[in-house]
Protein backbone atom coordinates (compact mmCIF):
# COMPACT_ATOMS: atom_id res chain seq x y z
CA UNK A 1 0.00 0.00 0.00
CA UNK A 2 1.24 3.45 -0.98
CA UNK A 3 1.16 6.44 1.21
CA UNK A 4 -1.17 7.79 -0.95
CA UNK A 5 -3.34 4.66 -0.50
CA UNK A 6 -2.80 4.92 3.02
CA UNK A 7 -3.79 8.89 3.30
CA UNK A 8 -7.11 7.75 1.10
CA UNK A 9 -8.52 4.95 3.36
CA UNK A 10 -8.01 7.45 6.28
CA UNK A 11 -9.98 10.44 4.12
CA UNK A 12 -12.67 8.58 3.35
CA UNK A 13 -13.65 7.09 6.63
CA UNK A 14 -13.50 11.24 7.91
CA UNK A 15 -15.84 12.43 5.29
CA UNK A 16 -12.71 14.38 4.19
CA UNK A 17 -13.47 14.30 0.53
CA UNK A 18 -10.82 17.29 -0.29
CA UNK A 19 -8.26 14.94 0.66
CA UNK A 20 -9.79 12.01 -0.62
CA UNK A 21 -9.96 14.22 -4.45
CA UNK A 22 -6.86 15.26 -3.85
CA UNK A 23 -5.25 11.66 -2.84
CA UNK A 24 -6.89 10.10 -5.85
CA UNK A 25 -5.11 12.69 -8.29
CA UNK A 26 -2.33 11.37 -7.05
CA UNK A 27 -2.62 8.15 -7.90
CA UNK A 28 -3.95 6.25 -5.18
CA UNK A 29 -6.10 3.43 -5.45
CA UNK A 30 -9.35 3.88 -5.57
CA UNK A 31 -10.09 0.04 -4.69
CA UNK A 32 -7.09 -0.10 -1.79
CA UNK A 33 -7.76 -2.48 1.22
CA UNK A 34 -7.10 -1.35 5.00
CA UNK A 35 -5.50 -4.43 6.85
CA UNK A 36 -9.52 -5.64 7.24
CA UNK A 37 -10.40 -6.20 3.62
CA UNK A 38 -12.36 -2.85 3.31
CA UNK A 39 -12.18 -0.09 0.47
CA UNK A 40 -12.13 3.41 0.62
CA UNK A 41 -15.89 3.29 -0.38
CA UNK A 42 -16.80 0.71 2.05
CA UNK A 43 -15.12 2.82 4.95
CA UNK A 44 -16.90 5.90 3.80
CA UNK A 45 -20.27 3.78 3.78
CA UNK A 46 -19.53 2.40 7.26
CA UNK A 47 -19.37 6.06 8.39
CA UNK A 48 -21.86 7.58 6.48
CA UNK A 49 -20.28 9.84 4.59
CA UNK A 50 -22.21 10.14 1.79
CA UNK A 51 -20.52 13.30 0.52
CA UNK A 52 -16.92 11.61 0.02
CA UNK A 53 -18.82 8.01 -1.09
CA UNK A 54 -20.35 10.48 -3.78
CA UNK A 55 -16.89 10.84 -4.79
CA UNK A 56 -15.57 7.40 -4.90
CA UNK A 57 -18.45 6.09 -7.04
CA UNK A 58 -17.50 8.59 -9.55
CA UNK A 59 -14.25 7.53 -9.51
CA UNK A 60 -15.23 3.81 -10.41
CA UNK A 61 -15.34 2.75 -6.76
CA UNK A 62 -16.65 -1.13 -6.65
CA UNK A 63 -20.39 -1.12 -4.79
CA UNK A 64 -19.71 -5.13 -4.14
CA UNK A 65 -16.38 -5.02 -2.75
CA UNK A 66 -16.16 -7.56 -0.15
CA UNK A 67 -14.10 -7.06 3.31
CA UNK A 68 -12.53 -10.09 5.33
CA UNK A 69 -15.96 -10.06 7.17
CA UNK A 70 -17.99 -10.93 3.90
CA UNK A 71 -19.01 -6.84 4.07
CA UNK A 72 -19.72 -4.84 1.14
CA UNK A 73 -20.42 -0.95 1.30
CA UNK A 74 -24.28 -2.16 0.35
CA UNK A 75 -24.68 -4.57 2.31
CA UNK A 76 -23.34 -2.33 5.94
CA UNK A 77 -26.06 0.55 4.71
CA UNK A 78 -28.52 -2.44 6.13
CA UNK A 79 -26.21 -2.32 9.70
CA UNK A 80 -26.25 1.84 9.28
CA UNK A 81 -29.95 2.42 8.21
CA UNK A 82 -28.88 5.26 6.07
CA UNK A 83 -31.53 6.01 3.66
CA UNK A 84 -29.27 8.77 1.58
CA UNK A 85 -26.11 6.44 1.13
CA UNK A 86 -28.43 3.18 0.14
CA UNK A 87 -29.85 5.48 -2.75
CA UNK A 88 -26.40 6.96 -3.68
CA UNK A 89 -25.04 3.39 -4.25
CA UNK A 90 -28.17 2.18 -5.68
CA UNK A 91 -27.75 3.58 -9.35
CA UNK A 92 -24.23 2.01 -9.40
CA UNK A 93 -25.87 -1.83 -9.87
CA UNK A 94 -25.08 -3.20 -5.86
CA UNK A 95 -25.71 -6.87 -6.26
CA UNK A 96 -28.85 -7.22 -3.89
CA UNK A 97 -28.02 -10.65 -3.42
CA UNK A 98 -25.39 -10.81 -1.88
CA UNK A 99 -24.74 -11.83 1.58
CA UNK A 100 -22.92 -10.98 4.80
CA UNK A 101 -21.47 -13.71 7.09
CA UNK A 102 -24.61 -14.81 8.43
CA UNK A 103 -25.82 -15.81 5.18
CA UNK A 104 -28.30 -12.77 5.01
CA UNK A 105 -29.38 -9.53 2.74
CA UNK A 106 -29.00 -6.09 3.76
CA UNK A 107 -33.14 -6.17 4.81
CA UNK A 108 -32.39 -8.96 7.71
CA UNK A 109 -29.96 -6.61 9.92
CA UNK A 110 -32.00 -3.43 9.36
CA UNK A 111 -35.29 -5.23 10.00
CA UNK A 112 -33.29 -6.53 13.32
CA UNK A 113 -31.74 -2.62 14.20
CA UNK A 114 -35.74 -1.54 13.81
CA UNK A 115 -34.66 1.12 11.15
CA UNK A 116 -37.90 1.50 9.65
CA UNK A 117 -36.86 4.31 7.08
CA UNK A 118 -34.63 2.66 5.69
CA UNK A 119 -36.77 -1.04 5.60
CA UNK A 120 -39.19 1.33 3.91
CA UNK A 121 -36.98 2.68 1.50
CA UNK A 122 -34.86 -0.93 0.19
CA UNK A 123 -38.79 -1.93 -0.01
CA UNK A 124 -40.45 0.62 -2.02
CA UNK A 125 -37.48 1.06 -4.22
CA UNK A 126 -35.58 -2.10 -4.90
CA UNK A 127 -36.66 -6.30 -5.78
CA UNK A 128 -34.45 -7.53 -2.83
CA UNK A 129 -36.21 -10.74 -1.33
CA UNK A 130 -38.54 -10.51 1.42
CA UNK A 131 -38.40 -13.68 2.32
CA UNK A 132 -34.93 -14.43 2.22
CA UNK A 133 -33.48 -16.50 4.79
CA UNK A 134 -29.94 -16.17 6.63
CA UNK A 135 -27.93 -19.55 7.63
CA UNK A 136 -29.32 -19.11 11.32
CA UNK A 137 -32.82 -19.92 9.48
CA UNK A 138 -34.20 -16.29 10.08
CA UNK A 139 -36.01 -13.98 7.90
CA UNK A 140 -36.16 -10.30 7.92
CA UNK A 141 -40.04 -11.04 9.78
CA UNK A 142 -38.06 -13.11 11.69
CA UNK A 143 -35.62 -10.99 13.11
CA UNK A 144 -37.44 -8.15 14.07
CA UNK A 145 -39.96 -10.00 15.88
CA UNK A 146 -36.84 -12.05 17.50
CA UNK A 147 -33.94 -9.73 18.08
CA UNK A 148 -36.18 -6.79 18.44
CA UNK A 149 -37.17 -4.75 21.05
CA UNK A 150 -41.39 -5.40 20.48
CA UNK A 151 -41.66 -1.29 20.35
CA UNK A 152 -43.00 0.92 17.85
CA UNK A 153 -40.33 0.91 15.16
CA UNK A 154 -40.23 -2.97 15.30
CA UNK A 155 -43.60 -2.71 15.11
CA UNK A 156 -43.29 -0.91 12.09
CA UNK A 157 -41.21 -2.78 10.12
CA UNK A 158 -43.27 -6.34 10.73
CA UNK A 159 -46.18 -4.23 9.32
CA UNK A 160 -43.98 -3.07 6.13
CA UNK A 161 -42.50 -6.80 5.89
CA UNK A 162 -46.17 -7.90 5.58
CA UNK A 163 -47.46 -5.66 3.26
CA UNK A 164 -44.47 -6.50 0.88
CA UNK A 165 -45.15 -9.69 1.05
CA UNK A 166 -43.52 -11.33 3.49
CA UNK A 167 -44.80 -14.76 4.25
CA UNK A 168 -46.26 -14.49 7.82
CA UNK A 169 -46.07 -18.23 7.90
CA UNK A 170 -42.40 -19.02 7.32
CA UNK A 171 -40.82 -20.47 10.70
CA UNK A 172 -37.51 -20.89 11.26
CA UNK A 173 -35.17 -23.62 11.59
CA UNK A 174 -36.60 -25.24 14.32
CA UNK A 175 -40.29 -25.47 12.84
CA UNK A 176 -41.26 -21.88 15.41
CA UNK A 177 -42.92 -19.44 13.23
CA UNK A 178 -42.74 -15.46 14.00
CA UNK A 179 -46.51 -15.91 15.55
CA UNK A 180 -45.40 -18.40 18.25
CA UNK A 181 -41.81 -15.65 18.84
CA UNK A 182 -44.43 -13.03 19.02
CA UNK A 183 -46.52 -14.59 21.86
CA UNK A 184 -43.43 -15.88 23.53
CA UNK A 185 -42.26 -13.00 24.29
CA UNK A 186 -44.92 -10.71 24.74
CA UNK A 187 -45.05 -8.69 22.07
CA UNK A 188 -49.11 -8.06 21.61
CA UNK A 189 -48.95 -5.46 19.16
CA UNK A 190 -47.07 -8.06 17.37
CA UNK A 191 -48.45 -10.82 17.23
CA UNK A 192 -51.76 -9.10 16.77
CA UNK A 193 -50.19 -8.30 13.18
CA UNK A 194 -49.20 -11.84 12.41
CA UNK A 195 -52.86 -13.21 13.43
CA UNK A 196 -54.26 -10.89 10.92
CA UNK A 197 -51.95 -11.92 8.23
CA UNK A 198 -52.26 -15.52 9.00
CA UNK A 199 -56.25 -15.27 8.57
Amino acid sequence: MTAFDHELLLAAERGDTATVRLALQAGADVEARDEHGRTPLLRAALADRVGTARLLLAAGADPNARDDRQDTPWLVTGVTGSVAMMRLLLPHAPDLTLRNRYGGVCLIPAAERGHVAYVRAVLDETDIDVDHVNRLGWTALLEAVILGDGGRAHQQIVELLLAAGADPGLPDADGTPPLEHAERRGFEQIAALLRRATR
